[in-house]
C-alpha cells in the first residue's frame, strides 16, 4: 500500500492521478477539513488527525505501507523529518514532493526580504512606520505576536471555527482578522494593501500553488515591503517537483 501525507492542493492532484493507478492508498491529512475535500477520491484508508513519529509507525506496520509520498506544506519540516526517521526505522522508501520556489526570481528587489527566523524578522520590522499585514497562517500567530511589535497587525487567517478560537483565545482583534481561503489573486492582495493602508507583508515562499507570485507582485506595485520566512533546507533522499515525474516513478517501481 503506498501512503500519502497531504498538506497542499498538490496532495490532491497527486491522490487523483494515483487513482488512474489505483486505489490502495492510505492518506493522511492533518484535519477533518482535509479529509473533507478527499471525499470525492479513490483510497482504502483516511486519516484525518496529525500522526507523530509512535502513530507514524503504528499505522505504516497495520496497513504494510512499502512507499510513503509526503506531499505536506514546504514549511511542515517537522513532518517531513519524522517521516523521514520513520522510514528508515521499519524500511520504508520515503519520496518527497515539494513545490518549486518562485521567490528567487524577485530576490534583486529592494522591497523583498528573506528572514531566516523570527528573531530576525522583528529587526526588519522595527523599521516599518504603519500596518502591516500578516499571511504565515494562524500557527505562526503566537510567534509573531510575543515579537511585541507596536505596529498594527492585520491577519489573515483560514475561516474555521478552531482558528477564530484561537485568534480569540490570543486577544487579536476582530477587526485585526481576514478569514478566508486562500490562494489570493493578485487583484484581491491589492485591495486588501489598500483597505489597511498597509507599509509591510510578511508571508512564506508557499511556491505558485500558494499564491506567492500574485502576492509579492502585489506589494511591489502597492510599493510596500516584502518580508518572506525562508524555506528551511532538508537534504530529501529523493524529492520530485513535477507530478508527472514523480506518478511515473512509483507506477515503475
Amino acid at each position: 500500500m503506498i501512503a500519502l501525507i497531504s498538506g497542499t492542493s498538490e496532495g490532491r492532484k497527486i491522490l487523483e492521478m494515483l487513482n488512474e493507478y489505483t486505489d490502495d492508498i492510505f492518506i493522511s491529512t492533518a484535519t477533518e477539513y482535509g479529509g473533507e475535500l478527499l471525499k470525492d477520491y479513490k483510497y482504502k484508508v483516511l486519516n484525518t488527525t496529525p500522526l507523530n513519529i509512535e502513530s507514524m509507525m503504528e499505522v505504516f506496520t497495520k496497513h504494510n505501507i512499502d512507499k510513503v509520498i509526503d506531499a505536506t506544506h514546504p514549511y511542515a519540516t517537522e513532518v517531513s523529518k519524522n517521516l523521514m526517521e520513520v522510514c528508515q526505522r521499519i524500511s520504508i522508501e520515503y519520496i518527497r514532493y515539494e513545490r518549486e520556489s518562485v521567490v528567487d526570481k524577485f530576490l534583486n528587489c529592494d522591497k523583498v526580504v528573506l528572514v531566516e527566523d523570527y528573531s530576525e524578522l522583528y529587526e526588519k520590522l522595527s523599521s516599518i512606520e504603519g500596518n502591516i499585514l500578516n499571511t504565515t497562517g494562524s500557527r505562526n500567530l503566537p510567534k509573531l505576536l510575543s515579537l511585541g511589535i507596536n505596529n498594527r497587525m492585520i491577519h489573515r487567517v483560514l475561516p474555521s471555527l478552531k482558528v477564530m478560537e484561537e485568534c480569540y483565545d490570543l486577544g487579536i482583534n476582530l477587526e485585526d482578522i481576514v478569514a478566508m481561503k486562500g490562494p489570493v489573486n493578485y487583484e484581491l492582495n491589492r485591495a486588501f494593501i489598500k483597505n489597511y493602508n498597509a507599509k509591510a507583508i510578511i508571508m512564506k515562499d508557499s511556491g505558485t500553488e500558494g499564491g506567492t507570485e500574485e502576492k509579492i507582485s502585489a506589494a511591489l506595485d502597492e510599493g510596500i515591503y516584502v518580508f518572506v520566512i525562508y524555506r528551511k533546507e532538508i537534504n530529501y533522499h529523493r524529492v520530485y517537483k513535477n507530478k508527472e515525474e514523480l506518478i511515473k516513478y512509483i507506477i515503475n517501481n
